[in-house]
């Protein structure tokens, strides 16, 4: 009785569904290089951006803008998504004060420089995810190519034999169909990382604009606030 190994299998490949696999195998790699770096850069970005927004949000009260800004640009928060946005526009409204610029301009250039550095870290925040993407949706077509080929070269030396019957044509599809099966499981792997990695992404996009709407609203009221008691 034929035993449907592994290796039996690999043994009955031929070039073409070898190239196959190993392209898969390639892919597979990636996927899950780029889904446990990409968790690692998140999770170190949660961490430091709310170590961040403890500190910064009294210096805020406090109206200590420059230091606010040196905070958000010290190293250790080199990975904080917050710190990226929030220093932006500290640094604007820091420059446009020294420039002696009007209110309005001041505000409508700390929120240019907030949308700016938002873009920047959403797409340092999306890199890697548009080759999960392709691996996802390709992976699958791979395998079946594999799979075409392998039943073709079933069919030919079934053939050229002289020789078949059920057994040998359901050993030679099976063994074909092993890199359909193998494009389904990377698949799999690429858009569960996709998907749970794009609704992180969106996570700390709504996290960066909470905080930068807080920060010009906060200094809204302090603008206000200030006006009133002048007069």
């Amino acid at each position: 009785m034929h035993q449907f190994t592994i290796m039996s299998m690999w043994k009955q490949m031929g070039t073409l569904p070898r190239i196959v696999i190993f392209i898969l195998l390639v892919l597979s790699i990636y996927a899950i290089a780029v889904g446990i770096e990409r968790l690692m850069v998140y999770s170190k970005a949660k961490k430091q951006s709310n170590i961040l927004l403890g500190l910064i949000s009294k210096l805020w009260q406090e109206g200590k803008i420059e230091e606010s800004v040196k905070l958000s640009t010290d190293k250790k928060f080199k990975n904080s998504h917050l710190a990226k946005v929030l220093g932006a526009g500290l640094a604007e409204i820091q420059f446009q004060k020294e420039s002696k610029a009007p209110y309005a301009e001041t505000v409508e250039s700390a929120k240019r420089a907030i949308e700016r550095a938002t873009i920047k870290s959403v797409a340092e925040f999306r890199r890697g995810l548009n080759g999960l993407a392709t691996i996802g949706s390709t992976a699958p077509f791979i395998g079946l190519f594999g799979t075409v080929f392998g039943i073709i070269t079933a069919f030919n030396d079934m053939a050229v034999s002289g020789s078949g019957g059920i057994a040998t044509v359901a050993a030679g599809i099976s063994e074909a169909l092993v890199t359909t099966g193998a494009g389904i499981g990377v698949a799999v792997v690429a858009v569960w990382f996709f998907n749970l990695l794009l609704n992180k992404v969106e996570v700390f996009s709504g996290e960066m604009a909470n905080a930068s709407s807080e920060l010009i609203d906060h200094f809204i009221k302090k603008q206000i606030g200030s006006k009133a008691v002048s007069k």
